[in-house]
């Protein structure tokens, strides 16, 4: 009965862990267990096996141990972000990645990297260096495991704010967990082998209890028994090895449509726990779960919904025979203790249908098979806004259309009485039966079957037109007619329902891609909301509303019909599902008087919002096929919620950290600007004020410049702090009009003539340029900070060229100079506030706002800027291109 094949997934998760490099995590029950000592020690074996090994970073925190370890090694130098005024300093991760080395040692996994790396969380680090192939050694402590951060606060008392995602342990390839008693662990707190005395004395305190140690390391040894379980399991998956390997206990409960569900849920998460092992709620659906009452469908879902709830897991898998498919599960996830309920039929059902007990105790092999009787508990609710449906009416059109079937088929047996021999009439009747059971299920084709025999007997078996039957082979003949009619009906319906399941099925699964395709293409919130609400009120036909937390409470977003509203009992019952993460309203335990249900909209991290459900209906909502069709699309929901919450999370964590590098850049720019002019001129003026015997009028004509020069010097600097608060507040508006360049060009350097007393200006803007529609005060402000620029740059006695023509549509404007050029990784980044390129020291300082100044100012008037390096010699070209209006070009034309 067992699969021999290998698992698909599990050899194409194999196949995938071939093209990455292999990740080993030294796990820890708290710090100073000696994690990254063994991870040292490991790389060194690794040395002397002659393996490339780098150490990307290691805190050593002043052991002595640990730092004669590191020595030996190649360390790749860290990368210093500025945070803050603050120098930090991180893994490199492009030296790692260029350098490319067989095995990198990362320290402290769960690290949170400094603003402005590329990625916010060392693990993900190691993540880009295991897709490029390479090895890493890591260490983390247990606290640090997402799914355990409560726990180990319920534990400590200390909530741990760094922490990594389940799923990097589970992706390791090897887990070695590093435990020491907590005796020991002790002794080396006092012995300051792990923090300086007094943090050491308050730690032992607050944290390193015995208790807590104890009960931390029971958490680490218990994490990763159950990584190595999983471990095991996939590779007997992927081997097809038949289970089960009795390394580790799992319990698999067989639960049905009867009142004894959750009783065999409850045994089995007692069994798991005295076992220490997981356990799974498994129900095998079959053609004959299509006619289960919506009452037994109901316990059905709340025998599953109770085995999730015990922290189990709920599986649903289709198929034909029922213990087959219950032992190839068993066999494939390595169960060891399967738990089903007694048989309950009679023991003629039994010996006509079965048993599924019996079946599998014959066929469990090693698995140990627990048959209890579990107790029928009546009552029990399926869960918030799961509706019993009332047994179907007796409807009577099915019947009169069968008894047409019979009748036409009547009436064809008497056209061909005359031709055909009486067996061969019984198969026109079989075909009445037939459309019968295709047309109406299974009640109208029994019906149609009777019928049949009744009109096959007085119509066509002697003596005619009586009940009665001379011949004793007619007798035999109708015996099987109506057998074979009560199998083919039976059979027929099977299928027909099948085939409607099928279809259903196929409509939902399209439905559910198609949603998943419109979530994965939205980009905003209110679209996801929108997408939302309209799937889920068209595929359930409900009203929806979806509310999200806003200002500490919960209000709403989207809704289908749009114009609904809440009244105050469901704003209340919204509130309470959002604070308490569960159902609400209509239909729940909480609050039911409400007009809607409210169900918590969540993801494997946390509640993101809340559903409202309703309609005009009385009585609950859902059947439970909605609900879990209802949770599927809210799942897919949430996920894009969180998704696009992440991403303005991750845009406003960006604008937080310009805003910081803008300030700071901002405070310097102020200290240093400011100040050097400022006291230059308060220098100049003291000397003026009291000259010193002897002053020479040209010593005091020169002072006098001084102070005008710093003057107009800080006078620039304050204008262009104005034009770019100007800019950012989009405050900007040019007072645009018909202009020659040339004439813009002239008054700008007449400005800046003390600036380029030391250069040459050569000008070439030729007298024919069409005009353009610009603001003149703005572009001879552009022109002032460009020419500027290039005095700053190129050194005396060079040559800075102004040059302009027409290129189609546009006019173009180049400020050439002859310095030292630009970087080309800051070709683009000099245009931003209060960036400047690295010069020496003969270079006058500047605030970084001119260019970006010249950017704002000329995209404000419709024109682009950008910036090259020249390619006959060193130097800086600055290119601006300005669209020629309808309006020059006409009056071109006219000249």
């Amino acid at each position: 009965m067992n699969d021999a094949r290998p698992s698909p997934d599990a050899l194409l998760a194999e196949a995938e862990r071939e093209n990455r490099g292999r990740l080993k995590i030294f796990l820890g029950a708290a710090p100073g267990v000696g994690k990254t000592y063994e991870m040292l020690m490991a790389g060194r074996a690794k040395l002397a096996e002659g393996v490339d090994v780098v150490i990307g970073v290691v805190e050593t925190h002043g052991r002595k141990e640990t730092e004669a370890l590191v020595s030996g090694f190649e360390v790749i130098p860290r990368v210093v972000v500025d945070y803050k005024g603050r120098p930090l300093e991180e893994m490199d991760l492009d030296a790692i990645l260029a350098r490319r080395p067989q095995l990198v040692l990362v320290d402290e996994l769960a690290h949170t990297n400094a603003a402005g790396s590329r990625h916010p969380k060392r693990y993900l680090d190691v993540e880009e260096l295991l897709s490029h192939g390479i090895d890493v050694y890591s260490t983390v402590n247990v606290q640090h495991v997402e799914s355990l951060n409560d726990v180990v606060a319920q534990i400590t008392r200390i909530r741990v704010r760094e922490t990594v995602p389940d799923s990097i342990i589970d992706r390791a390839d090897d887990i070695e967990v590093i435990d020491i008693t907590p005796d020991d662990l002790l002794k080396r707190l006092h012995d300051g082998k792990v923090y300086v005395p007094t943090t050491a004395r308050r730690a032992v305190e607050n944290y390193f209890s015995p208790g807590n140690l104890t009960a931390l390391r029971e958490l680490a040894l218990r994490r990763t028994a159950q990584r190595v379980d999983e471990q095991l399991l996939s590779h007997m998956q992927s081997h097809a090895i038949a289970g089960p390997w009795a390394a580790g206990e799992r319990v698999l409960v067989c639960v049905d449509e009867h009142a004894r569900g959750p009783s065999l849920v409850r045994y089995a998460r007692r069994l798991a726990d005295r076992l220490r092992g997981p356990f799974v709620a498994l129900n095998v659906e079959t053609a004959r779960t299509a006619g289960v009452s919506d009452a037994g469908k109901d316990q059905l879902a709340a025998s599953l919904r109770l085995a999730e709830q015990l922290g189990g897991e709920a599986v649903v898998l289709p198929g034909q025979h029922v213990a087959t498919e219950i032992v190839r599960y068993a066999a494939a996830n390595n169960v060891t203790h399967i738990v089903i309920g007694k048989p309950q039929k009679p023991q003629w059902r039994e010996w006509l249908q079965g048993s599924v007990s019996h079946e599998l105790i014959r066929h469990a092999g090693d698995i140990s098979v627990h048959v209890i009787a579990g107790t029928a508990e009546q009552g029990v609710r399926p869960g918030a806004g799961l509706t019993h449906v009332a047994p179907p009416r007796f409807e009577l059109v099915p019947y009169l259309w069968s008894t047409g079937y019979v009748a036409v088929a009547l009436g064809a047996g008497l056209l061909l009485d005359r031709v055909l021999d009486v067996t061969n009439i019984a198969l026109v009747f079989l075909m009445a039966v037939l459309a019968a059971a295709l047309s109406f299920g299974l009640g109208a084709a029994l019906f149609a079957s009777l019928l049949s025999a009744f009109a096959l007997n007085f119509f066509f078996l002697k003596p005619l037109y009586t009940l009665n039957i001379s011949d004793p082979e007619s007798v035999i003949a109708l015996g099987f007619f109506l057998g074979v009619a009560f199998i083919a009906s039976n059979l027929t319906s099977r299928v027909q329902r099948q085939a409607a399941a099928a279809r259903q099925r196929a409509r939902t699964t399209e439905d559910l891609y198609l949603f998943s395709k419109k979530l994965a293409g939205t980009g905003t919130l209110d679209d996801v909301l929108w997408a939302t609400a309209y799937q889920i009120a068209s595929m359930l036909k409900l009203r929806v509303v979806l509310l999200l937390p806003e200002n500490g409470s919960i209000a709403v977003k989207a809704g289908y019909p749009p114009e609904d509203t809440l009244d105050e009992a469901d704003v209340a019952a919204a509130r309470w599902a959002w604070e308490h993460d569960r159902a609400a309203g209509r239909g729940a335990d909480t609050l039911p008087g409400a007009r809607r249900l409210y169900l918590p909209l969540r993801t494997g991290r946390t509640p993101v919002g809340v559903v409202g459900l309703d309609n005009d209906k009385p009585g609950p909502l859902l059947t439970p096929e909605q609900r879990r069709l209802l949770d599927a699309l809210t799942d897919q929901a949430a996920v894009a919620i969180e998704r696009i919450q992440l991403v303005e999370d991750v845009e406003r964590a960006k604008l937080a950290a310009e805003a910081d590098r803008l300030r700071s850049a901002l405070l310097t720019s102020i200290s240093h600007d400011l100040k050097t002019p400022l006291a230059a001129i308060l220098g100049a003026a003291e000397m003026l004020r009291d000259p010193p015997e002897g002053l020479a009028k040209s010593d005091e004509t020169e002072l006098l410049g001084t102070v005008m020069d710093e003057s107009e010097r800080l006078n620039r600097f304050i204008a262009n702090l104005l034009d770019m608060t100007r800019i950012e507040s989009g405050a900007m508006a040019p007072n645009a009009g018909l202009n020659f360049v040339g004439d813009i060009v002239g008054t700008a350097l007449q400005r800046t003539r003390k600036i380029t007393a030391g250069h040459t200006v050569a000008v070439d803007i030729p007298s024919d340029l069409p005009m353009l529609n610009l603001d003149p005060v703005l572009f001879e402000q552009v022109l002032f900070n460009l020419v500027d620029n290039a005095s700053k740059y190129a050194p005396e006695g060079t040559t800075i060229a102004l040059r302009g023509w027409t290129d189609g549509a546009s006019v173009v404007l180049q400020v050439i100079d002859e310095g030292p050029g630009i970087p080309t990784e800051d070709l683009e980044r000099v245009f931003d506030s209060f960036y400047r390129v690295r010069k020496g020291d003969q270079v006058r300082a500047g605030t970084g706002l001119g260019l970006s100044i010249c950017r704002g100012f000329v995209e404000a008037m419709g024109g682009t800027i950008t910036a090259q390096n020249r390619q006959d010699r060193s130097g800086a070209i600055f290119t601006i291109r300005m669209p020629i209006p309808k309006q020059a070009a006409n009056m071109d034309e006219l000249k």
